[in-house]
């Protein structure tokens, strides 16, 4: 069955559900399938982009029918503004003309049984009518019935930063860490690079740290970071309402070039974690230089516990990780991949967990 996922709308599809929307003539599936995406309470209550809602209603009309149908529908339930906007709908649906894979929209008839296609139109009418937004909403359902929920950029550079998206190595390390609750569970967790906040924010819910403390150096990424943990339901160290069977939650600044020993001691971390940092040999050497400095500030006590999650894009880049963790006298071995997925991410990406021992 298709789940709410990422963007509010992502569903969790298989090729046998689109050839069910292709075959099926059961308008059940049809209403199942926007109940369980654009009319979910969590994605009512904090939605997408309208540009991806947009897409994902334009390629679910698309799908719902077989190659060379014309689709008849009424129309009956819209008001003048909306049939306007899905006359306009139907110039932008993604159509192969070569395969005469065309949809209409035909107002002088009424087709029988149209009633969650007429559903579909309004919802896709409304997208088109609403004005657009530098951010929207991505909701992740977790395996406790409850959710994660992000306002996130829109774009993926935004105000000279990439931390203001969601990427999928934080996807990974967010199934990883569900899957492996004991290397969490009441522990003080810090977090480099946190960007939009999803990997904390699924800790803090699924695996009960004592403590976690995201981080990061944009000033806007910190903004988001901590209208992100509010959005979430969790309170920021410094408000006295704070629920006592949830985490303390800090928001640090941490510049991993300017930061010092002593700065690192006050967190006091007995896990550290990362997620998709490896964008550049730059951030690799101030990240190796962090991890240095976060063994000697506990040369007293057991070193924290390190996992470094990544996307393998270049395999020169990875390798440029693993040759300076060795001048740094860092050892690591490979987490084994996780069978869990539970999030939304290109399937033949290749990810990796790196467990470092400092």
């Amino acid at each position: 069955m298709p789940t709410l996922n990422a963007d509010g709308l992502t569903l969790n599809t298989h090729e046998s559900l689109e050839a069910k929307l292709r075959d099926s003539s059961d308008s059940e599936l049809l209403r199942d399938i926007l109940q369980k995406t654009v009319k979910h309470p969590v994605c009512v209550k904090h939605p997408p982009s309208v540009k991806y809602a947009r897409c994902f209603l334009s390629e679910l009309i698309k799908k719902s029918f077989p190659k060379g149908t014309s689709v008849v529908t009424s129309r009956s339930a819209l008001c003048h503004q909306q049939r306007a906007a899905v006359t306009q709908c139907t110039l932008l649906l993604p159509c192969d003309s070569t395969k005469a894979n065309k949809l209409s929209v035909c107002p002088q008839h009424e087709a029988v049984h149209t009633e969650p296609l007429d559903e579909l139109y309004e919802a896709l009418a409304e997208t088109l009518m609403a004005e657009e937004s530098p951010h929207g909403h991505r909701s992740y359902l977790l395996p406790s019935g409850g959710s994660v929920t992000l306002s996130e950029s829109t774009a993926i550079i935004s105000h000279g930063t990439t931390g203001l998206v969601t990427w999928d190595a934080a996807l990974y390390l967010a199934e990883w860490a569900i899957e492996n609750p004991a290397a969490f569970t009441d522990r003080t967790v810090l977090e480099l690079g946190s960007g939009a906040g999803l990997t904390g924010l699924a800790i803090c819910k699924m695996c009960r740290p004592r403590a976690y403390i995201f981080s990061d150096c944009h000033s806007r990424v910190l903004e988001q970071l901590r209208g992100n943990v509010l959005l979430n339901g969790l309170s920021l160290e410094a408000d006295i309402t704070a629920n006592l069977d949830s985490p303390r939650v800090t928001v640090a600044q941490l510049d991993w070039d300017v930061t010092t020993v002593r700065q690192l001691s006050a967190f006091q971390p007995d896990v550290v974690i990362a997620a998709d940092v490896l964008y550049c040999p730059e951030a690799i050497v101030s990240l190796v230089g962090v991890l240095r400095r976060l063994a000697a500030c506990r040369e007293h006590q057991r070193a924290p516990e390190v996992y470094v999650a990544f996307t393998v894009r270049n395999p020169e880049t990875c390798q440029l990780f693993t040759t300076e963790l060795g001048r740094a006298g860092i050892r690591w071995e490979a987490e084994p991949r996780h069978d869990q997925k539970l999030f939304p991410y290109e399937e033949h990406l290749e990810m990796a967990i790196l467990n470092l021992t400092l």
